[in-house]
C-alpha cells in the first residue's frame, strides 16, 4: 500500500479507496450498516465457565444451570433476530409461482405483508423506483399528454351530446339499468360461409393481422410461452407451456390433488340445422356409424342429453378418415308447445327443424367443412351449415378438484336470484361438488343451463363438501337416477340471438366494482333484472384407461370465457392451492400418461397428422443441421450389427414413405446435400417471412399422404381377420407401446416386429422374451473352495504353458458347438441386457413396421412408454414359422446350417411360442431409438 493512501490490487484495474481496511471495495453506508446488523444478530452471547465455580474451585450447580439458561435464551433471541435481519430482499420471499423474471422495485408489486419491508429496503438502498408520473416530461411526452387531454375532452363532449339526444342524464350511476350496454340489432347469420373473427381494438389490431387471439390471451401471455408471432399454430396464438417448470406439478394436479384447466377455444364448432332425417343422412354420409344413427342404444344421444365421439371420413374417392369429432344434439321442444303452435297455425305443416353441434380440431376443420358442404347440398331438404369458430369458446378441466372448481364458478342463474330451480340439469349440477372424478358420471353426460356472471361473486369462496354418510348416499342416488336424461328444456347456447345478447350485455368491470362497493360488507351484490344469463353446456368425458381421471368440457359464448376463467384460476380448492393452467404441451403430456393418442401428432395417416409431421420434421432437421459435424449424429455411419451400416430411412423423421416403399429414395438424398452445403438452409430462412405472412407452415402446402389412417374399431376387426384387408393396403393404426425392460423411447424411434425372414434371430428374441415374462428362479450355488480357473488363466501370460490352459483347450475341442438359436446367459435366471455378447441384434429393414410418434417417461406408470403408428398389413400378416434366408440385408446364411440345426431351431421356436402364447407373441415388438443400434423388447396394444 502506498503512502498516498491508494492501493493497487493484483488482478484489478482500478485503485482501491484510501480508507479501505482490506483490499476490496468498501460497501456503502446503508449496506455496511445492514451487514453489521446481520453480524450482530447472528452473534450468540455466551458466559465463561468460571462463573459456574465457587471460590474453592468446586462446581456450583445452581450457577451452572443459570449460565446455561442464559446461553439458551441468547441462542433463541439470535435465531429470531437473524430471521428478521434482512438477510434477503422482500421480493425474494415471494413464492415461486408469484415471481417474475426480474426483481420488482415497485412496492405495490409485492404482497401486502411484505410491502413495509420492501419500502424500508428501497429507502435504505436508495433504489431508483422509476416512477414515470414524477419525471419531468420531455418535449415529445408533453405533446402526447396534451393530445391525450384534448381527445379526452372531445370524447366527454360527444357523450354529453348523445345523452341529450336520447333525453337521458349522466347521473344514473347507481341505477342498475344504466350499467349494462344496450343490445344492438344482431346481424343475420351467413349460412354455408366461413366466418371471420371480430375486429380487435385498434391498440392490438396489428398484432392480430395474421392470427387470432384466444379470449384468455392476455392472461396466458404473461405466464406462458406462446407461439411465435410470425408462426401461429392453426391461425391462433396458443400457449405452448407455462414459464415455470410444470411437468411433475401437472401430473400431480391432474391425477392426485388439484386440477388443470386449458383454454381450448381454438377447437372449432360447426352448427347443423335442418330436418332430423336430413341431419341423420348428412352424418351417415360422413361415416358416422349406423348403430348410433338408428339403434336404441344411442337414443339418448339423438335426444340431446348425451354426446357422441367418433371418427368421420370423406364421402368420395378413397374415403380417408379425417378426424375424431364430438356431436351434440339440441333437445327438442316440449310436445305441449308443439301442439299449441299447431292449433294457432293450422296451415303450417312443416316438419320441426333440429340443430346439432360438431366439435372438430382446427387442423382438420377445412377438410371437414368441405365434406360437409358437399354432403349437405344433396340432402332433401338441404341442411344449413354455420361456422361458429369465433362465437363459442371452450374450457377443458381435468383432475380430482375439477368438479369442485367448476361447481363454484358456474352457479345457476336461478340459484343466485333466490328463485326455484326448474331446470333439472341446474338442480343436479349444484349437488355434484363432492365428485372427485368425472368418469363416475354416466358416460358422455351433457348438462346445459344458464349461469350468472362469476365476477359478481369474486373473490371466490369454498363450497361445502359432502362429509356425512347420508350426503354421500344422496349423491350416489343422484348419479344412479340422473334426471337430466328426461330434461325437456332446449339449451339457449344453440340460439344465436341468446348468445349475442349475452355477449353484448355483459357489464363492464367498472360497473361490477361499483355494485360490489355498494353491497354490505361480506356479501355479494344481488342480481339485477338486466344481468345477463350466460348459456353454457357441459360435457363429461371418461378416459379410455381404467381408473384414469375424466375431464369436463365447458362450452359458452366467446366473450364470456374470460370472466369464468379468472374466477376458476383463483378458486381456493378444498385440498389446498388453486387450479393450474396448462399449455399445449401439458395437454399432450396428460393425454400421453392416460395411454391415449393426441390429435394430430399421433395420427400421421390423416391429412392433419401428415401436415404436423412435415412441420415437425423440418424443425428436427434444422436442429440437426445447426449442430457442428462433430456433435451431431452421423446417420450413414451407424452400425446396426451383422455388417449392416446406416440408419433405416431418414434419421430425424418418421419416414413413412420408406416404410411402404423401402426401395425408393425420398428425403434420404437431402442428407448429403444438407451436410455439404448450407444453401437449402438459407433458402428456407429467406422464405419464412412470406410463409409467416400467410400464417401457415410448410406443411399446409404439402400433398395428402399416400397412406391413410385406420381407426380403432376397424383395425381391431382386421387384426382379428386379416383376410378383410386388401392386398395393397397402406393403412396405419395407432398403438400404445410398453417396454418390457429398461429404456426410454423417444420420437422417431423405429418399431420392428419379431424377425420373420431368419429363424435364428427370432429364436434369440423369443428366448429373451421368455426370460423376461417367465423369469426362472435363481439357483443359489455354494461357494467353491477351489480357486477360479478363469482368474488364474487371465493372470498368466498368453505364451506361457499351464495345465489349466491345456485342459481348457482340450475341452473346447471335444465339446460340441452350441445351437445358434439359443441364448445363453452368464448365470441361470439372468436377463440379458444391451451390451452383453449374446444380446440379439435388431431385425432387418423388411421387419420395420412403424415409428414412435410420442415417447417419454410415464410418471403414472413409473416407467417409460410410447405412442406410435404401425402398418396394419405388416402387423396382421405375420409368419410365425419363418424359413429360408433373408430377402434383404446382410444376415446370417441359414442354408449353411445343417438340417439337424434347422430342426432344433424350429423346435425351439415352437416351444417358446407355445409357452408364451400366440396372442402374446403377435403383440411383441422391438423398439430402437433413431441413431442407436440397441433394440429393446416391448409390447404393443391398439390405442
Amino acid at each position: 500500500m502506498s503512502d498516498k493512501g491508494d492501493a493497487v490490487v493484483p488482478g484489478r484495474k482500478r485503485k482501491q479507496p484510501p480508507n479501505s481496511s482490506n483490499l476490496s471495495h468498501g460497501p456503502p453506508n446503508a449496506k455496511r450498516a445492514r451487514l453489521n446488523r446481520m453480524k450482530d444478530a447472528r452473534t450468540i452471547l455466551t458466559q465463561a465457565s468460571d462463573k459456574a465455580l465457587n471460590q474453592n474451585g468446586e462446581l456450583d450447580v445452581a450457577a451452572f444451570v443459570k449460565a446455561r439458561e442464559f446461553e439458551i435464551k441468547a441462542m433463541e433471541a439470535s435465531m429470531g433476530e437473524s430471521k428478521n435481519a434482512l438477510s434477503s430482499r422482500a421480493f425474494q420471499q415471494v413464492p415461486n409461482d408469484m415471481r417474475r423474471r426480474t426483481a420488482s422495485h415497485n412496492v405495490k408489486k409485492v404482497p401486502k405483508r411484505l410491502r413495509s419491508r420492501a419500502a424500508k429496503e428501497i429507502k435504505e438502498d436508495n433504489t431508483p423506483t422509476g416512477k414515470l408520473r414524477r419525471r419531468k416530461p420531455t418535449p415529445q411526452m408533453r405533446l402526447r399528454l396534451e393530445t391525450a387531454r384534448k381527445l379526452h375532452k372531445l370524447h366527454a363532449r360527444q357523450n354529453k351530446r348523445r345523452a341529450r339526444a336520447k333525453g337521458e342524464s349522466l347521473d344514473g350511476q347507481n341505477d342498475p339499468e344504466k350499467e349494462s350496454v344496450p343490445v344492438p340489432s344482431i346481424r343475420r347469420s351467413k349460412k354455408n360461409t366461413l366466418s371471420k373473427p371480430e375486429q380487435p381494438p385498434a391498440k392490438f389490431r396489428k398484432r392480430q393481422k395474421y392470427k387470432c387471439w384466444l379470449p384468455t390471451h392476455k392472461y396466458h401471455a404473461k405466464r406462458a410461452h406462446m407461439t411465435e408471432p410470425k408462426h401461429p399454430l392453426w391461425r391462433f396464438a396458443i400457449a405452448i407451456t407455462p414459464t415455470e417448470k410444470t411437468y411433475r406439478k401437472t401430473h400431480r394436479a391432474s391425477s392426485l390433488r388439484g386440477c388443470v384447466a386449458w383454454d381450448i377455444s381454438y377447437m372449432n364448432t360447426i352448427q347443423l340445422e335442418g330436418v332430423e332425417a336430413s341431419l341423420l343422412g348428412l352424418l351417415r354420409g360422413i361415416g358416422v356409424e349406423e348403430v348410433a344413427l338408428s339403434g336404441k342404444r344411442m337414443a339418448k344421444w339423438r335426444r340431446g342429453t348425451r354426446s357422441w365421439q367418433g371418427w368421420v371420413r370423406e364421402r368420395d374417392g378413397r374415403q380417408k378418415w379425417i378426424a375424431s369429432i364430438d356431436v351434440i344434439w339440441c333437445i327438442q321442444e316440449r310436445e305441449g308447445e308443439k301442439d299449441s303452435a299447431a292449433t294457432e297455425d293450422p296451415v303450417q305443416t312443416k316438419k320441426p327443424r333440429r340443430r346439432c353441434f360438431l366439435r372438430v380440431h382446427p387442423s382438420a376443420f377445412l377438410q371437414l367443412w368441405t365434406e360437409l358442404l358437399k354432403v349437405a347440398k344433396i340432402q332433401r331438404p338441404p341442411v344449413m351449415i354455420e361456422d361458429l369458430r369465433f362465437e363459442i369458446g371452450s374450457i377443458e378441466v381435468t383432475g380430482p378438484g375439477s368438479t369442485e372448481a367448476l361447481v363454484a364458478a358456474l352457479q345457476p342463474f336461478a340459484n343466485c336470484g333466490g328463485h326455484s330451480i326448474k331446470d333439472k340439469s341446474a338442480e343436479v349440477w349444484s349437488s355434484l361438488g363432492s365428485i372427485s372424478n368425472p368418469s363416475c358420471l354416466p358416460a358422455n353426460a351433457v348438462l346445459a343451463f344458464d349461469i350468472s356472471d362469476p365476477r359478481l361473486r369474486y373473490p371466490p369462496r369454498k363450497i361445502q363438501q359432502a362429509t356425512s354418510e347420508s350426503e354421500n348416499n344422496e349423491l350416489l342416488q343422484t348419479l344412479a337416477a340422473w334426471s337430466p336424461d328426461t330434461s325437456e328444456v332446449p339449451p339457449l347456447i344453440f340460439d344465436r340471438t341468446a348468445r349475442h345478447a349475452t355477449s353484448r350485455s355483459l357489464p363492464s368491470q367498472k360497473a361490477i366494482n361499483r355494485r360490489k362497493g355498494d353491497a354490505m360488507p361480506g356479501e355479494f351484490p344481488s342480481l339485477a333484472p338486466t344481468d345477463p344469463r350466460i348459456p353454457i353446456l357441459l360435457m363429461a368425458s371418461c378416459s379410455a384407461t381404467a381408473g384414469a381421471q375424466g375431464s369436463w368440457t365447458l362450452l359458452l359464448p366467446w366473450k364470456c370465457v374470460m370472466p369464468v376463467w379468472y374466477y376458476l384460476m383463483h378458486y381456493p380448492l378444498s385440498t389446498g392451492g388453486n387450479p393450474r393452467f396448462g399449455g399445449l404441451e401439458d395437454l399432450r403430456q396428460i393425454t400421453f400418461e392416460q395411454g391415449a393418442p393426441w390429435f394430430p401428432g399421433d395420427f400421421p395417416g390423416t391429412q392433419a397428422g401428415w401436415e404436423w409431421e412435415t412441420a415437425e420434421r423440418a424443425k428436427r432437421k434444422a436442429e440437426w443441421e445447426k449442430r457442428p459435424k462433430g456433435k451431431r449424429v452421423a446417420w450413414q455411419s451407424l452400425e446396426l450389427g451383422k455388417g449392416r451400416k446406416g440408419e433405416v430411412g431418414v434419421g430425424w423423421a418418421c419416414d413413412w414413405e420408406y416404410l411402404f416403399n423401402p426401395g425408393t429414395v425420398t428425403e434420404a438424398a437431402n442428407v448429403s446435400q444438407a451436410t455439404t452445403t448450407d444453401s437449402t438452409t438459407k433458402e428456407d430462412d429467406s422464405s419464412r417471412p412470406a410463409e409467416a405472412a400467410r400464417g401457415t407452415h410448410d406443411a399446409s402446402m404439402t400433398l395428402p399422404p399416400p397412406f391413410h389412417h385406420l381407426p380403432l374399431p376397424q383395425s381391431s376387426t382386421i387384426l382379428a381377420d386379416p383376410a378383410l384387408l386388401p392386398q395393397e393396403s397402406q393403412a396405419l393404426t395407432t398403438v400404445h407401446i410398453t417396454l418390457l425392460s429398461r429404456g426410454n423411447p423417444t420420437t422417431c424411434a423405429r418399431i420392428y416386429r419379431l424377425p420373420t425372414h431368419s429363424p435364428q434371430p427370432r429364436a434369440q428374441w423369443l428366448a429373451l422374451a421368455s426370460s423376461i415374462l417367465h423369469p426362472a428362479k435363481k439357483i443359489q450355488r455354494r461357494p467353491n473352495p477351489q480357486p477360479d480357473r478363469r482368474k488364474i488363466l487371465a493372470s498368466l501370460p498368453r505364451n506361457e504353458s499351464h495345465p489349466l490352459r491345456t485342459q481348457q483347450t482340450a475341452s473346447s475341442l471335444v465339446q460340441p458347438p452350441s445351437a445358434p438359436g439359443t441364448v445363453v446367459a452368464a448365470e441361470a435366471g439372468e436377463i440379458l441386457q444391451p451390451g452383453h455378447a449374446r444380446y440379439p441384434c435388431v431385425p432387418d429393414q423388411q421387419d420395420l413396421v412403424g415409428y414412435v410418434t410420442t415417447g417419454n417417461f410415464d410418471l403414472g406408470q413409473g416407467k417409460a412408454s410410447a405412442i406410435g403408428c404401425v402398418a396394419v398389413a405388416k402387423v396382421a400378416r405375420r409368419d410365425h414359422s419363418p424359413r429360408g434366408p433373408s430377402a434383404g440385408g446382410p444376415t446370417e446364411n441359414v442354408s449353411a446350417c445343417d438340417e439337424k440345426t434347422e430342426r432344433s431351431i424350429g423346435k425351439n421356436i415352437e416351444e417358446m411360442e407355445g409357452k408364451l402364447g400366440k396372442k402374446v407373441v403377435g403383440r411383441l415388438c422391438i423398439v430402437r431409438d433413431a441413431g442407436q443400434s440397441v433394440g429393446r423388447l416391448a409390447r404393443w396394444e391398439l390405442a
